[in-house]
C-alpha cells in the first residue's frame, strides 16, 4: 500500500476545493484510506493517520473511528507518538465513552515516567478529559506530583488537582497541605495555578476559607511584589508584571475576605496600592482595576476604599471601549444600594451614556439613572429622562416609561408636577405604557380637586393637537366628561384662560369616535364622556341625544348596549339622569387599582406605605404557588402580614377565592365563623413558660442540613378556638442563612394568619434565631395539619425545601 499523504499536504487539498461538495468529496476518500490503514494494522504511519483525522475533527467531521488507534499511540514508547495519541484522546475522547477508561493505565505509568514532557502531556490529558473514576483511581500520583521538585511538573499536577476537584470534590482534602506549600513557590507559574487550585477549593467547600485565610498575608505580598517589582520581559505584558496573576489573587482575596473582617483589614491597603498604582491607558490595567473594584465591593472595605473603587468606574464611564463603560454601569448598578452618595457624584456622566448608540450601554444608563432617583434630585432625573423618552429607541419606551411612573408616585413633590409628569409619558410614549396607567391617573386626577380646572384644559388641549395616544386620549375623554363644566368656565389655575365652547368640545368627542385611530376601550370611553356632558352642557342636549342614538345600531354589542341604555334614559328615565350622571366620588387608592395606598389630600405629598407594583405581582405569585401545597382543595394560604397589602376598609387578606370570609366591617361575623383577630387578643410573648400552663407540648417541625425549625404553643384566653404558634428557627451550620421565607397552607376548614418575623437572617452556630407568630383559628375542632414551605440562601446557594407537619399534640386542636 502506497503510502499515505502528508498532513500538509491533506490541509492544501481541502483548502483548495471550490465547492462544500468537493471539500466532502476529499474528506471522504482520505478518510476511507485510513480506515483501511487501520484496518492493515500500519503502525508506520498510524500517528500521521491520527494526525489528519484530528484536523478533520477540528473541521467538524465524524472521525470517532480513530479512538482507539489514539490508544495505541499513548502505549507507544515513542514521544511523537504519545503526543499524538494524547492530543487525539483529548479530543476524539469523553467521559460519556468507555473506551476513554482503557487509557487509566497508560496515564498511570506515564504519570510516573521519568521524562518531564511526557509525565506533562499525561496530566493535561487528566485535566482535559478524565472521569471521576479516572481521577479517584490518579489523585494519589496527582498529589505526588504537587510536590516534585520541577516547577514545569508543579504547574501541569495543579492544573490536573482542579479537575480532579472538580469531579470528585470529596478528595479535596488530599490536596490541602501540598496547596498550601505551593502558595510560596517563587515560580509564577506554580503560583498561578496554585491560586486558581485555592480558589476552586473555596467554591467546593466553604470550610476551606477559613484554612486558607491563614494564607492571606502571604497573598497580599505576592500581590505587592508584583506591583513594586521593576521591568520584566519574562512577565511584562503591556507595562504590567504579570496582570493574570495580579487578576487570580484578587479573585482569591474577594472569596477570602467575604464576610470576615480581619481578613478584609488585612487587604485594605494593597487593594488601595492596586487601585492607585495600576496604569489605566492600556486594557490590561483596565482588567486589574475591574478585579479591585469587585474585590471592594464584596469584603468588608472601608468607606474610603469604597468611594475609590466608585471613583475607578467613574473614570471607566469616560473610556472610549464600550465594553468597559458597560462593566463600568453594570457595576454602578449593583454598589447604588450600599454606596448611594458616592454613586451620585457621578450622575452627570452616567446621564450622559443616555445618549450612547450602543443599545446595551444605553439600557444599562437608563436602568442606573431610575436607581439614582431620589426626592432630592427627582425634578432634575425625570427633565433627562422625559428627554430620552422623547428621543430613544421604541424598544426603550416601555421600561422608561414604567420607570418614569413609578419614581414619579414615590418621589412626586407635588400632585401638580406628578400629574404633569404622567401627562407627560403620555403624550409622548402613550403607546407603550403599561395596561394600569389610565386608571392610575384617573385615580390621581379624581383626589386632586384643586387641579381640576387646570388638568381638564392641559388634557383638552392635547387631544385637539393628537388622538393616536390612546391611553392619553382615554384619559382625556374621561376627564372632559367628569368636569366639562370646569372647562367651559374658563377659571384656570396659573393659566391663560382659552374660552372653548360647548361645540368645539363636542366635535373633539365626536372626532374621537369616528377615528379608525380610536380603539374599541376609547370609543367606550368617549360615548360615555360625551353622555355625561348632557348634565353639563345646558345648549347642546339635542346634539348629545343624536350622537348616542347612532351608535344603537352599532356592531360592537357593548356600545350598542350603552347608547341604548343612554338612549333610555333621555326617554323614560330623564328625571333620573342628573342623578345617574353626576361626578364620580373620590376613588379610594387600594392595593387592587396600583401601587398607592395613602390617599391624598390637597397638595399633600405621598409618604409611606407604597408597595411597588412589581414587588406586589411577585408576592401575588408566590401566594399563587402555594394552591399546591396540600392535596385538598382550595386550602387557605398564608403569607407574612408585612407582605400584605392593606386594603382602604382595613379587611382581612382574602385567603384565596375559595374561603368566602364575609366582610367583617358591613356585614359582620356570624356566631358560627368567630372573628379571627379580635381586638382583645394580643400575641403572646414569645417565651414557652405560658405553654406549660396550656399543657401544650412543643414540637420540631423540621430539622434538616443544619435548619431547625420549632413550634410552641398558646391558646388563647379570648377565642378557645384560637390558637397562638410561635416559631422558632435556628441555625447549626457554620454560615448564616439569608432571605430566609416561611408560607404555610392548612386545609380549607382552618384559618392561617402570618405576622411579620423578627429578621431574614438565621445567624450561624445557633448564635441567634428568628421568630414568626401564626394565628389558626379551628372552629370545628379537626386534626391540625400544615404544610411548610421554606426558602433561605446558604453559602450563596438558594434553597426551597418542603414539609408537612402533621404530628401536632392533641391539645393543639382538642
Amino acid at each position: 500500500m502506497p503510502a499515505p499523504v502528508r498532513l500538509r499536504e491533506l490541509i492544501r487539498t481541502i483548502r483548495a476545493a471550490r465547492t462544500q461538495a468537493e471539500e466532502r468529496d476529499v474528506i471522504q476518500k482520505e478518510c476511507a484510506l485510513i480506515r483501511s490503514s487501520f484496518r492493515e494494522e500500519d503502525n508506520t504511519y498510524r500517528c500521521r493517520n491520527v494526525a489528519k483525522l484530528i484536523y478533520m475533527h477540528m473541521l467538524g467531521y465524524p472521525a470517532h473511528f480513530g479512538q482507539l488507534e489514539c490508544l495505541k499511540l499513548i502505549a507507544s514508547q515513542r514521544f511523537t507518538d504519545k503526543r499524538i495519541g494524547y492530543l487525539g484522546a483529548m479530543l476524539l475522547l469523553d467521559e460519556r465513552q468507555d473506551v476513554h477508561l482503557l487509557m487509566t493505565n497508560c496515564l498511570k505509568n506515564d504519570l510516573n515516567h521519568s521524562t518531564q514532557f511526557v509525565q506533562g502531556l499525561s496530566l493535561c490529558t487528566l485535566g482535559c478529559m478524565g472521569s471521576s473514576d479516572m481521577c479517584r483511581d490518579l489523585a494519589g500520583e496527582v498529589e505526588k506530583l504537587l510536590k516534585n521538585s520541577n516547577s514545569y511538573i508543579r504547574k501541569k499536577a495543579a492544573l490536573a488537582a482542579v479537575h480532579v476537584i472538580r469531579k470528585v470534590p470529596e478528595l479535596l482534602e488530599m490536596f490541602l497541605p501540598a496547596t498550601k506549600n505551593l502558595l510560596n513557590d517563587k515560580n509564577h507559574g506554580v503560583l498561578h495555578a496554585a491560586v486558581v487550585l485555592v480558589i476552586e477549593m473555596c467554591k467546593h467547600s466553604p470550610d476551606t476559607h477559613t484554612y486558607f485565610r491563614k494564607v492571606v498575608p502571604q497573598l497580599v505580598k505576592s500581590l505587592k511584589n508584583l506591583i513594586m517589582s521593576g521591568y520584566s520581559p519574562e512577565h511584562d505584558v503591556s507595562g504590567i508584571s504579570d496582570p493574570f496573576l495580579q487578576v487570580q489573587i484578587l479573585r482569591l482575596l474577594r472569596m477570602l475576605g467575604k464576610s470576615d473582617d480581619e481578613a478584609s483589614e488585612q487587604m485594605n491597603d494593597i487593594l488601595a496600592q492596586v487601585a492607585t498604582n495600576t496604569e489605566t491607558s492600556k486594557n490590561v490595567g483596565n482588567a486589574i482595576l475591574y478585579e479591585t473594584v469587585l474585590t471592594v465591593m464584596d469584603i468588608k472595605s472601608e468607606s474610603g476604599l469604597r468611594v475609590l473603587a466608585v471613583n475607578i468606574l467613574g473614570r471607566f464611564l469616560l473610556n472610549n471601549d464600550k465594553n468597559i463603560r458597560y462593566v463600568a454601569l453594570t457595576s454602578l448598578l449593583k454598589m447604588v444600594q450600599t454606596d448611594h452618595n458616592a454613586v451620585q457624584r457621578h450622575r452627570s456622566t452616567i446621564v450622559d451614556c443616555l445618549t450612547d448608540l450602543d443599545v446595551s450601554i444605553k439600557r444599562r444608563a437608563m436602568d442606573l439613572c431610575f436607581a439614582l432617583v431620589n426626592g432630592s434630585n427627582v425634578r432634575g432625573m425625570m427633565k433627562e429622562l422625559l428627554y430620552f423618552l422623547d428621543h430613544c429607541d421604541p424598544e426603550f419606551k416601555a421600561d422608561c416609561a414604567s420607570g418614569i411612573f413609578l419614581a414619579a408616585e414615590k418621589y412626586a413633590p407635588n400632585k401638580r408636577w406628578h400629574i404633569d409628569t404622567i401627562m407627560r409619558v403620555l403624550t409622548t410614549a402613550g403607546s407603550y405604557v403599561r395596561d394600569d396607567s389610565v386608571p392610575l391617573l384617573i385615580q390621581l386626577i379624581s383626589n386632586a380637586n384643586s387641579l381640576h380646572a387646570y388638568i381638564v384644559q392641559k388634557l383638552h388641549q392635547a387631544i385637539r393637537v393628537d388622538i393616536s395616544q390612546q391611553p392619553l386620549v382615554q384619559v382625556a375623554v374621561w376627564c372632559v366628561g367628569e368636569y366639562g363644566d370646569l372647562l367651559l368656565s374658563g377659571e384656570f389655575e396659573e393659566e391663560t384662560p382659552v374660552q372653548v365652547t360647548e361645540d368645539e368640545v363636542l366635535d373633539v368627542l365626536e372626532k374621537i369616535l369616528h377615528s379608525s385611530l380610536s380603539a374599541l376601550s376609547t370609543r367606550e370611553y368617549a360615548l360615555t364622556a360625551i353622555m355625561k356632558l348632557s348634565t353639563r352642557l345646558q345648549s347642546s342636549t339635542n346634539r348629545i341625544r343624536k350622537a348616542v342614538s347612532i351608535y344603537g345600531s352599532s356592531l360592537d354589542v357593548e356600545l350598542q348596549q350603552r347608547a341604548v341604555e343612554y338612549s333610555a334614559l333621555f326617554m323614560r328615565f330623564d328625571h333620573m339622569r342628573p342623578a345617574l350622571l353626576e361626578r364620580m366620588p373620590l376613588i379610594q387608592k387600594t392595593g387592587t387599582n396600583g401601587p398607592m395606598n395613602a390617599t391624598l389630600h390637597g397638595d399633600e405629598k405621598e409618604e409611606g406605605g407604597n408597595l411597588p407594583a412589581q414587588e406586589q405581582l411577585s408576592q401575588q405569585a408566590q401566594v399563587n404557588n402555594l394552591l399546591d401545597l396540600l392535596d385538598d382543595s382550595k386550602p387557605t394560604v398564608s403569607l407574612p402580614e408585612a407582605s400584605k397589602v392593606h386594603q382602604a376598609r382595613g379587611e382581612l387578606l382574602d385567603l384565596l377565592d375559595g374561603l368566602n370570609m364575609p366582610d367583617l366591617q358591613s356585614s359582620g361575623l356570624s356566631a358560627g365563623q368567630p372573628q379571627l383577630l379580635p381586638d382583645g387578643i394580643a400575641p403572646p410573648s414569645f417565651q414557652n413558660a405560658s405553654n406549660s400552663k396550656q399543657g401544650i407540648p412543643s414540637i420540631t417541625a423540621f430539622n434538616q442540613n443544619g435548619l431547625k425549625i420549632e413550634f410552641s404553643f398558646e391558646r388563647s384566653k379570648a377565642n378557645p378556638n384560637m390558637l397562638f404558634i410561635t416559631l422558632c428557627a435556628s441555625n447549626s451550620t457554620e454560615m448564616d442563612m439569608s432571605n430566609f421565607v416561611l408560607q404555610a397552607a392548612v386545609p380549607k376548614s382552618f384559618q392561617l394568619q402570618l405576622m411579620s418575623p423578627s429578621g431574614s437572617i438565621i445567624p450561624a452556630k445557633n448564635s441567634g434565631a428568628i421568630t414568626q407568630l401564626m394565628r389558626v383559628l379551628n372552629s370545628q375542632k379537626h386534626p391540625l395539619r400544615m404544610r411548610l414551605k421554606l426558602m433561605y440562601n446558604h453559602k450563596e446557594v438558594p434553597f426551597e425545601v418542603m414539609t408537612d407537619v402533621n404530628e401536632f399534640p392533641t391539645q393543639a386542636w382538642e
